[in-house]
């Protein structure tokens, strides 16, 4: 398996606004960072969309977000470098739709629909963020002392760029941006699992393989699993259910 690593340099202070929206202590910010500030430099296959895009960060309006808010509140959080739904994956292979925060701190993962905080990351937890070389909207957060975190954003570029700038503010070390079409994650303590991506004529498959599970293949224009008709039909309804949404595979945002 072939991994390449690449750093980003840090941006000035003169690179960031401060959004004028402040409530309850809590602010957003928008890192306004050019192309060749990404972590993705000759590393990814970029579509011609996300490149030269300005970053909002906050997609949320979270300062009007009081379920939000008071989570962060709890936590002692008050910057908020990115927030946005994303697409995660959860232990069993399922898909469920979630809101990212993302901190000076730490990465917050909520419930959108009960506003229950389902896990809190502290940066200084995460060891790297795994990503194939294709253009794909998927993305791993690997977590050594916990379990790993495998999502997808229309704005994965973003993301990551926020998560290797605040690592490297809040532990001052740098964090490892790996590029491979194929990586292991740990999709729960003990279950560790593999991605794969492979770009077939016009588009990208991403498939996770588990040697207690039959492999599930994720196609950007079809949805199949290879060993079961019964999941094929189960997987194409819950990804026809989120796309319709929120589409993760739509070639406008990264």
């Amino acid at each position: 398996m072939s991994i390449r690593r690449v750093q980003i340099e840090t941006p000035g202070d003169s690179e960031e606004e401060e959004l004028k929206k402040k409530k309850g202590g809590v602010s957003s910010l928008n890192l306004n960072l050019k192309e060749d500030q990404e972590p993705f430099m000759g590393m990814k296959v970029r579509r011609i969309a996300s490149l030269h895009r300005d970053y909002r960060g906050d997609y949320l309006d979270i300062t009007s977000q009081s379920s939000l808010i008071k989570i962060l509140d709890k936590q002692g959080d008050r910057k908020v470098l990115f927030a946005d739904k994303v697409l995660k994956f959860t232990g069993s292979g399922k898909m469920k739709r979630r809101v990212l925060l993302i901190t000076d701190f730490a990465i917050y993962i909520v419930d959108p629909e009960t506003g229950a905080l389902k896990r809190r990351i502290a940066l200084a937890a995460v060891e790297k963020i795994c990503l194939s070389e294709l253009n794909d909207n998927f993305f791993a957060i690997v977590i050594p002392t916990e379990y790993d975190c495998l999502m997808a954003s229309t704005r994965k570029s973003e993301i990551v760029t926020v998560l290797v700038e605040a690592t490297k503010n809040a532990a001052d070390d740098e964090l490892e941006v790996d590029f491979s079409n194929r990586f292991q994650y740990h999709a729960a303590a003990e279950v560790v699992k593999e991605v794969q991506f492979e770009e077939v004529e016009d588009h990208v498959t991403m498939s996770l393989y588990s040697e207690m599970e039959a492999s599930l293949s994720v196609d950007c224009r079809r949805r199949q699993n290879k060993d079961s008709k019964e999941v094929k039909r189960q997987t194409s309804f819950l990804l026809k259910q989120w796309i319709a949404s929120f589409d993760i595979f739509a070639v406008d945002h990264d």
